[in-house]
């Protein structure tokens, strides 16, 4: 990670955000006139892809010829082996992995569902192999009655299913020069989640008056612990047995977690064990000397569950080429831990004006949402960049910003616009670089 005075100096080098303009679509046609296709003879069996002009037929490819792959060759499906360069990123640096993480790769994904196998990790005690049919979740403390439940018993209650995003609250951190996408914001997913309200299983133990927070604690070697406000687990709390249609994977908790939507991920604790409702927090290691701000006089911010508004842009993004001058979509993603994203607005001048972009349904509260500008690059150099707005007026800040409120001190909690620079040659770089 960069030094205080490196972090400073390439945070002061960047643009202050200016007041938002009206949104402008600009034109949608793109590209030359397309021109008569090479009658030069070819070696391959299948042309390459144009989209000129064609005077013959379209050719039949060799595997429009013989007979594909049986049913049942793969029990449980697997992606295209073309598309194997598409997984999750593991840091090289890291001393070692049992306590580490793994992100999404955010800019190869479309819609708002992350499969399940690109879903983002973070583990503090490796992953832990589970017997279902062992495993039991304790609900005690403060309660009319303390009950043990087995999965099943569980999965007996009414479940629901909705739609929310995790991100660590690491999701980057103050390191802020990721190359790509993935690099500054890849510890972000959505998935659809299904389970048993918490607020259910309280009322099956009763609560009693005093009860104001919940500790809930995981079965990793770790013992992930962390305070929940009683509030929460009566809202939108949900105990997740299952992501995206089939049960959960074991790096996402298998075969039980707790979800709390838009609150900072390590507090929907994975592989639950033990829910110990109480009266006032156990201010445990994960929220005391981990996962909390230090503001610049040495301070701390106190409990910040919340994951504010952010936004990135995918395409074009880091590591990424654009071919050539003309048009092109700018596409990403937005999210905000307080409720539904009103909009997204993009900037192609550096943060001087910034145009309205268009949101793609679904737009679901704590949930991903996808937004789309249309762009014509003129081949000039140029920083793009993209800020969000919630419900609740809340817009995402510069870097500037929020390093003049917080400091350096901190490592959670970054929510900052990413900007990206797109050279002459149409290369795309972290602008902060």
């Amino acid at each position: 990670m960069s030094s205080r005075r490196q972090f400073l100096e390439k945070a002061a080098a960047l643009g202050a955000s200016a007041a938002a303009v009206p949104a402008a679509l600009l034109p949608a046609t793109a590209g030359a006139q397309a021109q008569p296709p090479s009658t030069a003879p070819s070696s391959s069996p299948v042309p390459p892809p144009s989209s000129g002009l064609v005077d013959a037929p379209l050719p039949v490819p060799p595997w429009s010829k013989t007979p594909g792959a049986p049913v049942g060759g793969q029990r449980y499906g697997k992606p295209s082996a073309f598309e194997k360069k598409v997984v999750r990123s593991v840091r090289a640096t890291d001393k070692q992995y049992i306590s580490s993480s793994s992100r999404t790769p955010i800019a190869e994904l479309d819609g708002i569902i992350t499969p399940n196998g690109l879903f983002y990790e973070r583990h503090h005690g490796g992953v832990p192999d589970i017997d279902p049919a062992q495993h039991r979740l304790l609900v005690h403390g403060l309660v009319r009655k303390d009950l043990l439940f087995s999965v099943e018993e569980l999965r007996r209650f009414p479940s629901v299913s909705r739609i929310h995003f995790l991100e660590c609250s690491g999701n980057p951190g103050f390191d802020v020069y990721g190359k790509t996408a993935a690099d500054a914001n890849g510890l972000i997913s959505c998935a659809e989640w299904t389970g048993v309200p918490l607020r259910t299983v309280l009322e099956e133990v009763g609560l009693r008056p005093e009860a104001h927070w919940v500790v809930a604690e995981g079965a990793d070697a770790a013992g992930m612990t962390r305070s929940i406000p009683i509030e929460k687990c009566l809202d939108d709390a949900l105990l997740v047995y299952s992501q995206n249609g089939e049960r959960l994977r074991p790096e996402q908790g298998y075969p039980l977690r707790l979800l709390l939507p838009g609150f900072e991920g390590n507090m929907s604790v994975k592989w639950l064990r033990r829910l110990h409702v109480v009266a006032e927090p156990v201010y445990s290691r994960e929220e005391t000397a981990k996962y909390t701000d230090l503001m610049p006089d040495g301070t701390a911010r106190k409990f910040t569950f919340h994951m504010e508004a952010k936004s990135i842009i995918t395409a074009p993004s880091g590591g990424q080429r654009l071919p050539g001058p003309g048009f092109h979509e700018i596409r990403g993603i937005a999210w905000s831990g307080r409720g539904r994203i009103q909009r997204v607005e993009v900037s192609v001048d550096e943060g001087k004006t910034w145009q309205e972009a268009r949101l793609q349904e679904p737009v679901l509260t704590k949930a991903v949402t996808r937004f789309n500008f249309a762009w014509r690059w003129d081949g000039a150099p140029v920083v793009i960049q993209s800020r969000a707005i919630d419900e609740t007026g809340y817009v995402q800040p510069t870097l500037e910003a929020l390093v003049d409120v917080r400091g350096v001190n901190s490592g959670y909690h970054n929510n900052a616009i990413t900007p990206w620079r797109v050279a002459a040659n149409g290369e795309v770089t972290n602008a902060r670089l």
